[in-house]
């Protein structure tokens, strides 16, 4: 009873199941329903042509501390990572046998003093004897050389004093700079040798600071005629940070180029009072060579690439868009400078193109302000399966 009741009821459902499939075909979609985007503007105006490259923060200068005499190190006047003024005390190296040395050279000094004033004196009466044939001229040019031997060391004396003086200065190691210690490399308590391979410290000035980059020899051209008529602009800008340095002068040309790489090392200096710029650090570096006027100025999310090049969707009046192909003439910030293909007041789409063809209906939707860094970026609803269908 129960295999039998089993047949009939399959074959209906077999027979059911290709009526079922019929009824659930693809829904039609009117092919005209606006599609959502997004859009901005085409705009005109004055736009800097910059000339952006990787630059790297270089210490204005830089000086290794190394001591001129050795003996042991007694008095260090700083911390590590501290700032100091030119003349600030650095090191102290124990000066007692400097100053030992000095006395000694001062005592032989004062000694050949006394020996020197009485061979003068010699010299002189001798000078009114052999005049007067009272002593011989061989013994007279015998007392005026000894004065004369005389007056030599007590000149190399002077010399010794002099050297053992400057000897005990050496003694006291002052900043030669304003700047920045970095890591110490020797403590109190030391021996330190005269003009050791590693120096005790290094100083570096930061404020002010340089900024170095290379940019290609093809623009050395027009970057010295521009720094002949005026001061040119460098700006650094610090990856991740909200706080930036103010803009810099370009204060160096190398006087070659470089021929493994075709480039030209620059150098812009930069007023660092708040320490944003550190040496070593990586910057992006913008230097301001001229001015483009009346530049047409397109939303970067707004160009597309297609088998023909570039093109933008433009939005006309009956809200409708046009496909049209535009020639890219570089980026000014979030924007994309455009020679031909728009004009100025146009409005383009930025985001939805996926969804559109030539001719198509648009719904614009709400913006980001223009220039932010969200405009244009809010994505557009995926198509649906009947959606898509209706497009086909």
């Amino acid at each position: 009873m129960r295999s039998a009741w089993r047949v009939p009821t399959l074959l209906f459902l077999v027979a059911a199941a290709p009526l079922a499939g019929c009824s659930s075909g693809p829904a039609r979609v009117d092919p005209h329903d606006p599609v959502p985007v997004k859009v901005g503007e085409v705009i005109q105006r004055d736009v800097p042509i910059l000339i952006s490259e990787i630059g790297s923060v270089e210490p204005y200068s830089t000086v290794a501390i190394k001591a001129q005499v050795g003996g042991e190190l007694i008095e260090v006047g700083f911390h590590e990572g501290q700032d100091v003024h030119r003349g600030d005390l650095l090191f102290r190296i124990d000066p007692r046998p400097y100053e030992a040395a000095l006395k000694s050279a001062q005592a032989q000094l004062d000694k050949d003093q006394v020996q020197l004033k009485t061979a003068q004196q010699d010299l002189a009466r001798y000078a009114d004897l052999v005049k007067k044939d009272y002593v011989t001229q061989e013994e007279y040019e015998r007392i005026r050389t000894t004065a004369a031997a005389l007056e030599a060391a007590v000149a190399a004396d002077r010399a010794a004093v002099d050297n053992a003086t400057v000897q005990l200065e050496y003694c006291t190691i002052r900043s030669p700079i304003d700047g920045r210690t970095g890591k110490l490399m020797v403590n109190r308590g030391n021996l330190v040798k005269a003009n050791a391979d590693t120096p005790m410290v290094v100083i570096n000035q930061i404020d002010p600071i340089y900024v170095a980059f290379s940019v290609p020899q093809q623009e050395l051209p027009e970057i010295k005629a521009r720094r002949a008529a005026g001061k040119l602009v460098v700006q650094a800008v610090i990856p991740e940070s909200a706080a930036q340095p103010p803009p810099g002068s370009l204060t160096f040309i190398d006087n070659a180029v470089d021929g493994t790489t075709g480039t030209v090392l620059l150098k812009a200096t930069f007023q660092n009072h708040d320490r944003l710029l550190w040496p070593g650090q990586f910057v992006t570096a913008s230097l301001q060579v001229s001015t483009k006027p009346n530049a047409l100025l397109v939303p970067t999310e707004a160009i597309q690439t297609g088998q023909q090049g570039p093109y933008v969707y433009v939005v006309k009046p009956d809200r409708t868009v046009e496909s049209r192909p535009v020639v890219q003439n570089g980026v000014y910030e979030h924007e994309t400078i455009v020679e031909k293909g728009v004009q100025a007041g146009e409005t383009v789409v930025t985001d939805g193109q996926l969804r559109l063809v030539p001719g198509a209906t648009v719904k614009i939707q709400d913006a980001a302000p223009r220039g932010s860094a969200t405009a244009g970026a809010t994505v557009a609803p995926a198509a649906s399966p009947a959606a898509a269908e209706a497009r086909r």
